[in-house]
């Protein structure tokens, strides 16, 4: 069986469509439809928060709005940077786009957030980056910044939208917020099922921005696009996300970055594989390399034995309408020493210790899930305000 009709037959039996299944005509990011935008931005000085997803057709935003006509002075980059692949967390420095000579300011270096004097002269932010709509996924935390920036300095910001790929569920817990972080600024849950536009509404609404400060925010939507619609990314998002079986693990696998296991960095598979040299040997096994996008990767060189998730796509296990914690249940369980399993990054990306101490506790997936299950239905309430796409 082809792979694409195992996932339109698999989804049906979620009461998810696929886009193929579903739409005469293919979902078109906002940025795609400058027809919609052009009157927005005509004769504004404007600077655009982008990175290499930023693309129209096969033209990067930027590329394509200059030639146009249009007057941009200057390009904010969020982490990976503007159109390169930087390694996770590696520091972005200031400095020019080659190919356009525009200033490239970086929003993940010394600072997270634009300065006053980066906004001089700007009457307005074009907000471009494909998001893949986990809690801990740092683009929506420049989201924020970036919006906080313009509404303290009096600036228009512009989200061009683009569809969710996880956009078709709802799930995780909501986070104490006195673990807010880079990785986790909202009270939301993990996976929120919402596009980085609908999103931007709801940061905006609910107050969430320093001192309650409103934000002077248009949502330019897609077209062909709903929460039942499988979006495939025709660009990766970030280094190690290099495919759709990897977008779909991110938000169940990410937690392993909290633990001494391997995610696959430094392979050619990332996030779609774990293991560890700790863990029994099962018959899989990889060895992380420094490699573009992970330099440094952790358990670099050693030996790593752990489970293959690669053809978790083709096997049916995702897209799933629901986080999978059984492989974070089951490596600790078979993990030998129990007392180094989690590192301190675990409780800032579950949003609090309640879910590790809930691991340590020998809680089964769906008794943890139970925990979650007011935090949602509240979420469900606070997200319908929001949605464009219903």
């Amino acid at each position: 069986m082809k792979k694409s009709l195992l996932v339109v037959l698999l989804l049906s039996a979620f009461g998810i469509q696929s886009s193929c299944g579903r739409q005469p005509e293919p979902p078109l990011p906002g940025a795609w439809l400058t027809d919609q935008y052009s009157g927005l931005i005509s004769g504004k000085r404007l600077a655009v928060v982008a990175n290499q997803t930023s693309m129209v057709g096969k033209t990067h935003l930027v590329d394509t709005l200059k030639s146009l006509g249009y007057d941009i002075r200057a390009i904010f980059a969020p982490e990976h940077g503007f159109r390169g692949m930087a390694d996770a967390g590696g520091h972005i420095e200031d400095g020019r786009d080659p190919s356009t000579g525009i200033p490239v300011i970086s929003l993940y270096g010394k600072n997270f957030k634009p300065r006053p004097e980066d906004l001089e002269g700007i009457d307005a932010v074009l907000f471009d980056i494909q998001d893949v709509g986990a809690r801990f996924y740092t683009y929506i935390s420049t989201l924020h910044y970036v919006m906080e920036a313009c509404a303290e300095n009096n600036v228009e910001c512009i989200v061009l939208d683009r569809p969710n790929p996880n956009g078709f569920y709802v799930d995780g817990n909501i986070p104490d917020t006195s673990y807010r972080s880079f990785v986790g600024m909202h009270p939301v849950p993990i996976v929120h099922g919402m596009t980085i536009g609908e999103y931007a509404r709801m940061i905006d609404g609910e107050g969430w921005l320093s001192g309650g400060v409103r934000c002077r925010l248009t949502v330019v939507a897609c077209r062909n696009y709903d929460h039942q619609t499988l979006y495939e990314l025709p660009v990766r998002p970030s280094p190690n996300l290099p495919n759709q079986n990897s977008v779909y693990l991110y938000p169940s696998i990410c937690f392993f970055e909290g633990t001494n296991l391997s995610l696959g960095r430094g392979t050619a598979f990332p996030f779609q594989v774990y293991g560890s040299p700790e863990l029994p040997d099962t018959g899989f096994s990889f060895t992380p390399q420094s490699v573009s996008g992970a330099t440094n990767p952790p358990l670099l060189g050693q030996l790593c034995y752990g489970t293959d998730l690669r053809d978790a796509l083709a096997d049916g296990l995702v897209p799933s309408p629901e986080l999978n914690l059984g492989w974070v249940i089951d490596a600790y369980n078979n993990y030998p020493d129990k007392s180094r399993f989690f590192t301190r990054y675990f409780d800032v990306l579950a949003g609090g210790p309640e879910l590790r101490e809930q691991i340590r506790k020998g809680m089964s997936s769906a008794e943890i899930r139970e925990t979650w299950k007011q935090g949602l239905e509240n979420f469900a309430q606070l997200r319908s305000k929001y949605l464009l796409y219903k």
